[in-house]
């Protein structure tokens, strides 16, 4: 079997040797070479022609963004950004840009960071066998091409609460849909496979391009209408019931756990309590992540929808729903906010 060719860009030497230390650990990753900047960079692509690429934003005389630009241009390649928490905006913004991942970047002193850094990286590497760089490109157009008709304004469901679960890919795929939502839609809540510290900025970065509210939930925050609320990274969400209210319940998420945060641990908890008034939605990524509580969700009378191979980058979560036979339908990317929306306009006719 071929191996993964890696090229590392950081302009921090102490990165790049982390970096290259991890992988070299791994039999089916070779890192081809390392870059100090984008014009290095630019001149090791064209010769080496890596399957991916780890790279740094903030750089001397050519920075993450521009190389990035030139890349997607010229020489299409999967990206991770390897970034700080502190530069958590920007890491989105190479996201909107056409990397496919990111990852934090330890500090010096933190054994912990870099055991989270190599468990991340590589399964992130070896998620590309399974990447449709084309299906990226593809989402990042939809910005532009989203009917915004379908966003349309109603006054009551049986709808109570939606799940939204995500991977590899999903900043982009969850953008797409929740811009899409009017602003008094039944409750989104939402995991994706995020490191701590960068879910706060996400979610800021949604609320100012979107008709609902968006936040990073927090312990006790009411599931109301017209709200998003994204789990934090390092921790796992579920629900819990007061009287006729619905409030978030969040516990700490532990190293061993495969997924951070859980989005079967949500779907579990969504279908659970909230019944056939719940949605499920299963969004691009790797792994098998939301299978569990997709079925839950079958099971208990709730509605599901999965995303597709045409448009998913990673079909891994997809397709394990499907095959678990838990997949209510299945469309593309850009239909998704429509049927949500329409089974919202559905539930009042059928109260």
């Amino acid at each position: 079997m071929s191996k993964i060719k890696v090229l590392i860009v950081d302009d921090s030497a102490y990165s790049r040797q982390t970096i290259k230390k991890i992988l070299e650990e791994e039999a089916n990753i070779e890192v081809v070479d390392i870059a100090y900047n984008g014009i290095e960079a630019m001149a090791k692509t064209i010769k080496l022609k890596p399957d991916l690429i780890t790279l740094d934003i903030e750089m001397p005389e050519m920075n993450g963004f521009t190389f990035l630009r030139w890349l997607m241009k010229k020489y299409p390649t999967p990206v991770i950004i390897v970034s700080s928490h502190s530069d958590s905006q920007t890491v989105f913004k190479a996201l909107d840009f056409g990397a496919v991942d990111f990852v934090a970047k330890p500090s010096r002193l933190s054994p912990t960071g870099i055991n989270s850094l190599q468990k991340d990286l590589i399964n992130k590497i070896r998620a590309i066998k399974q990447l449709k760089l084309d299906r990226l490109s593809k989402t990042l157009e939809l910005d532009d091409s989203f009917n915004d008709t379908v966003s349309e304004e109603y006054t009551d469901q049986i709808i109570k609460a939606v799940g939204i679960g995500a991977s590899t890919g999903g900043p982009a795929a969850l953008k797409q849909i929740i811009t899409q939502l009017p602003f008094d839609y039944p409750c989104v809540v939402v995991s994706q496979h995020m490191p701590r510290g960068f879910t706060s900025s996400f979610a800021e970065r949604l609320n100012t391009i979107s008709k609902v509210y968006v936040k990073e939930a927090e312990e006790e925050d009411e599931l109301e209408n017209g709200r998003v609320l994204i789990c934090p990274g390092g921790y796992h969400m579920s629900f819990k019931k007061k009287g006729k209210k619905v409030f978030v319940s969040l516990s700490e998420a532990k190293m061993s756990d495969k997924y951070i945060p859980s989005i079967d641990t949500m779907m579990s908890s969504l279908a659970e309590t909230f019944g056939q008034k719940a949605v499920g939605v299963i969004l691009t990524g790797m792994g098998s992540d939301g299978k569990q509580g997709m079925m839950e969700i079958k099971r208990r009378g709730g509605y599901t929808i999965v995303e597709s191979e045409e448009t998913a980058v990673v079909f891994g979560m997809p397709n394990e729903v499907i095959k678990a036979g838990a997949a209510k339908i299945i469309l593309p990317l850009s239909d998704i906010p429509i049927e949500m929306i329409k089974l919202a306009k559905r539930s009042m006719e059928d109260k």
